[in-house]
């Protein structure tokens, strides 16, 4: 008896305890998903069906119906059961929930989670007028695709998960389909990025994949970040470039906007020390250029926008070369005034100057010169000062792109000329050369200038070296224009400056190279001497160049002299052309080997074929004449010479002297003693 009661009382104990289980409810189970609800089709994707109370059994439902029976594996003691699909397709889409059960009791049911699948057309998200709000607005985002859609979702990322749904409307010019979104009041403390998804009514699980992301940009409180870009905001097409953004040093993202576009840019890839972020174009296009602006975002929120950067794209219209030039000359003396031409064949809205790739004048309006067919505009600058020196370019462009610049025009190269003292300029080879000789000038100082420029008057270049020091003391610098052509002729000029200031020298003297170029005129002229060949010293001597041909200028050149030849304008005569350079009170220095040439007014410096040479002999004592025997200073050494010879006959010299007048005066001595005694007679 006492068996019977122990063992009904183990039973009630052991009854006693199952009553809860068998009485009350199960606690429903959580159903989650993994990677996403929304994923693309053939993604592989897992549910977890998980609980508290160690079930036996794990089931899976979809839109209402048993999918699929997991039963509890007893190596994998964990309260959860996992429903896997290797590649989801579009029937998998839907609305899924699990249960689970014990030994004696089902559980209800887990809360429905959606699962939508990607599939067909992507549409496209963009921001009305801009993606740029400020802190507490709206902003209007339209998405928009070309198929038949009947819904359009947007989303937006973040711990609010907001979510927003439209019908689509049928936009009759643009020939899509498309939903506007009003999203707001946004706020400073969070980002906003955006998508937006398009399905039709009858498969709600069923979504295009997902747009472009666009970033809404919070005009917050925080700082403004500086921008500029590397190499220039001036760039040409399909180079690289880069565009930093520098803010605070606990920025976390940046973010670049160009205000003509309806998206954003965004790096998180920080530079060093931390405080820039890097934008890089790898090739420049037109849709590049712009005005931007660039923010940063960090856990306090975001910052003010940047200061506006313009960026230029340029060799865009090639139909039509720039040509810059600059009146009256590319050497302008400080406080002169100067003109930068500009002009082109083809029809720009406006033309602007730069100066060293940074702009230099704001644009100027095109004007249309009907007699040279050609649009041009006049860019006056004045007075000039020395910061005027440097390289000019002029670009083309229209008023409906700002932003998009012609190809440049050449190099214009400028040099403002001050007040210090003027260097000296001569040639080694003479003024008068033939065609395939080597001809330099060399520009020299007394002046320890750094460098020396040299321009040819009338052309656009000018040629820059450093100079050299000699033992003394002078600084010089040797040009070497190679071999000489018809280019070559002209009248040149050099210019001194230090390395510390942009002011150059004063000119120094002109120097006229001449060529001489056979058949450049087909004449050759004759010379003759009037009136003889032998003239003494003080006389008056005329030489006569003529020609049968017409020739608009004479030049006459004497042979080894330094000094430049003279040129006069030709008169008719009898039917032929001439000219007559008379030199009065002649001396002996005037004496040696002439020739002289004919040269048209439109070639100034190309010469006809040379005279026969004419020998003119002056006799008699040293006296001044019209053509000056002075010649220009002499070379600078650059090595140190011997002076020894020299001192020789300087000292040869003065005893000469001294003897002749020993001589002198012993003969006025004699003469003074015979006239003496004959006084006393």
């Amino acid at each position: 008896m006492s068996c019977t009661f122990t063992a009904r009382l183990c039973l009630g104990l052991t009854l006693s305890l199952w009553i809860p289980v068998l009485t009350g409810s199960l606690p429903k189970p959580i159903l989650r998903v993994q990677p996403d609800s929304v994923v693309s089709r053939w993604t592989k994707v897992t549910f977890l069906c998980e609980e508290t109370i160690g079930a036996n059994e794990y089931r899976l439902y979809k839109d209402g119906k048993l999918y699929k029976t997991v039963t509890k594996n007893k190596q994998k003691p964990a309260n959860k059961a996992e429903f896997s699909f290797s590649n989801v397709d579009l029937s998998n889409a839907g609305q899924y929930e699990c249960s689970y059960s014990t030994q004696y009791k089902s559980s209800g049911y887990s809360d429905l989670l959606e699962l939508v699948v990607t599939d067909y057309w992507t549409p496209s998200l963009s921001a009305q007028a801009s993606p740029v709000v400020t802190s507490g607005g709206y902003v209007t985002l339209q998405c928009e695709s070309s198929q038949s859609y009947h819904r359009f979702i947007l989303t937006v990322e973040g711990p609010q998960n907001l979510i927003w749904r439209q019908d689509s409307q049928y936009n009759y010019s643009t020939r899509k389909y498309h939903a506007l979104f009003s999203v707001g009041p946004v706020t400073p403390n969070q980002r906003w990025i955006c998508r937006c998804y398009s399905y039709d009514r009858n498969r709600p699980y069923v979504w295009s994949p997902p747009s472009e992301s666009v970033e809404l940009l919070v005009s917050g409180n925080l700082q403004k970040p500086t921008i500029k870009a590397e190499p220039s905001s001036v760039i040409t097409s399909e180079r690289a470039m880069t565009i930093w953004c520098q803010g605070n040093l606990d920025a976390e993202v940046y973010f670049l906007h160009n205000e003509k576009s309806q998206k954003t840019e965004s790096t998180q890839t920080l530079q060093q020390p931390g405080n820039k972020g890097k934008f890089f174009i790898p090739s420049v296009t037109q849709q590049h250029a712009g005005q931007y602006r660039c923010y940063c975002y960090s856990s306090a929120g975001w910052s003010e926008p940047s200061d506006t950067l313009e960026l230029v794209v340029t060799g865009i219209y090639e139909h039509y070369e720039l040509r810059l030039s600059a009146l009256p000359s590319t050497v302008v003396t400080a406080g002169g005034n100067m003109t930068l031409h500009c002009a082109s064949h083809s029809h720009y809205d406006k033309f602007i100057l730069m100066k060293e790739d940074k702009k230099f004048t704001n644009s100027l309006d095109t004007v249309y010169i009907s007699s040279s067919r050609q649009y041009q505009a006049l860019f006056i600058i004045g007075p000039t000062t020395p910061t005027h020196t440097g390289t000019f370019r002029c670009y083309g462009y229209y008023k409906n792109a700002p932003q998009l610049w012609s190809v440049p025009s050449d190099l214009q190269q400028i040099l403002i000329s001050g007040l210090s003292k003027k260097p000296s300029l001569l040639t080694h080879q003479g003024h008068i050369l033939d065609p395939g000789m080597t001809l330099t000038l060399q520009c020299f100082s007394d002046i320890n200038y750094d460098r020396f420029a040299l321009h040819k008057v009338g052309g656009a270049d000018i040629m820059q070296h450093s100079s050299q020091q000699t033992d003394t003391g002078f600084s010089m610098a040797n040009f070497t224009l190679g071999y000489v052509s018809s280019s070559t002729g002209g009248q040149y000029r050099c210019y001194g400056a230090h390395n510390l200031s942009s002011e150059w020298s004063a000119s120094s003297d002109p120097v006229d190279v001449l060529i001489l170029i056979p058949g450049q005129l087909p004449i050759t002229p004759s010379l003759l001497v009037k009136p003889n060949h032998t003239v003494h010293s003080g006389e008056t001597v005329s030489l006569l160049c003529w020609s049968m041909d017409p020739v608009e200028t004479f030049i006459l050149s004497k042979e080894g002299s330094a000094q430049q030849p003279l040129r006069l304008k030709s008169k008719s005569h009898d039917q032929q052309s001439q000219a007559e350079f008379s030199m009065s009170a002649v001396t002996s220095h005037l004496s040696g080997t002439y020739r002289c040439y004919g040269a048209q007014d439109s070639s100034f410096y190309l010469l006809s074929s040379a005279s026969s040479p004419v020998e003119l002999t002056v006799s008699g004592t040293i006296e001044s004449s019209t053509w000056s025997p002075k010649r220009p200073i002499p070379p600078i050494p650059t090595e140190n010479q011997d002076h020894t010879t020299e001192n020789l006959i300087r000292m040869g010299m003065a005893v000469v002297v001294l003897i002749v007048l020993s001589i002198l005066a012993t003969e006025a001595w004699r003469s003074h003693r015979q006239t003496h005694p004959a006084a006393g007679n």
